[in-house]
């Protein structure tokens, strides 16, 4: 239980992190070069879920790497899709996909799939480290 807690605040910050600096590069593309990035405190448990690839990053260890990416995206996306409708059931989604008319619902942008895809692979690289630490000790 320890370890899944250890997984979960360090994948609920690494997802953090990197939502901070997406939404500050995509700044850029509206001209703003204070480049603010920014994330809700409600995606910290919705990143942290990630820790929950740990079973299966073992289980697909020896898989392609192509295949371990559509996995993760899939489940990415799932999670996205099911945490949105919830929050949204209490008026609480930080996001709106509306504008891009590749939205599912508003709740999930299916041209983001090559993002989930990489985002999927670097969750199953930290794992896979914090695997080897605990094997260490």
């Amino acid at each position: 239980m320890q370890k899944l807690i250890h997984n979960f605040i360090h994948c609920g910050i690494l997802g953090w992190c990197m939502e901070i600096l997406f939404t500050a590069l995509n700044a850029v593309r509206r001209r703003e070069l204070s480049l603010k990035g920014n994330t809700s405190v409600w995606m910290f448990p919705i990143y942290g879920c990630a820790a929950l690839f740990a079973p299966l990053c073992r289980l697909l260890k020896s898989r392609p790497v192509w295949l371990r990416g559509l996995t993760y995206m899939s489940l990415i996306f799932s999670g996205e899709y099911l945490s949105g409708r919830l929050l949204r059931q209490k008026n609480l989604c930080p996001w709106d996909y509306g504008r891009s008319r590749w939205n599912v619902n508003r709740l999930i942008r299916l041209d983001f799939a090559p993002v989930w895809f990489c985002v999927g692979l670097l969750y199953e690289r930290l794992l896979q480290e914090s695997d080897a630490i605990a094997a260490e000790k």
